[in-house]
């Protein structure tokens, strides 16, 4: 975990309040328990765009809208066994617009998919129901005396 904490806008108003009172850089930093150099990056911020809230962050530009990763997602949903070099190459296809495979994995997990296995197991037959309900049925009474002399 990083130490670091953003200044929120009201802080910033009441430090370049007090530097417009005149105060130095230096006292104002010690009055509110912030590094120096924070202050003066801040001050300086204030001087060139008149603002002293934060900017948004940078980052790259969503290759898919919204509306894109719900399709992504529920075409995903209808065929459960599609991999995800499989659903960007539907993607392609339906809206001709590329994206990678990572792209199609880090949506899904986004809607809740993910990749893992299917359990492998024998299905339950009626029989296999009716058995088990008579068995709970036979059992629904017994006391933990009766359930001690049980090995699982």
């Amino acid at each position: 975990m990083s130490s670091r904490h953003h200044i929120d806008d009201f802080m910033r108003g009441r430090i370049i309040g007090k530097i417009e009172e005149g105060r130095k850089i230096t006292d104002v930093a010690r009055e509110f328990d912030i590094a120096h150099s924070v202050v003066s990056r801040l001050w300086k911020s204030f001087k060139t765009t008149g603002m002293c809230s934060r900017r948004h962050g940078g980052g790259c530009v969503r290759s898919t809208t919204p509306a894109e990763e719900r399709y992504i997602v529920l075409s995903a949903k209808r065929n459960r066994r599609t991999t995800a070099q499989q659903v960007a190459n539907q993607f392609l296809a339906a809206s001709g617009k590329q994206i990678s495979r990572k792209t199609v994995a880090r949506r899904l997990r986004g809607g809740g998919l993910y990749a893992r296995r299917p359990v492998v197991c024998v299905p339950l037959t009626r029989q296999h129901r009716t058995a088990r309900l008579q068995w709970c049925s036979e059992h629904h009474n017994w006391t933990e005396q009766d359930w001690a002399c049980v090995l699982f």
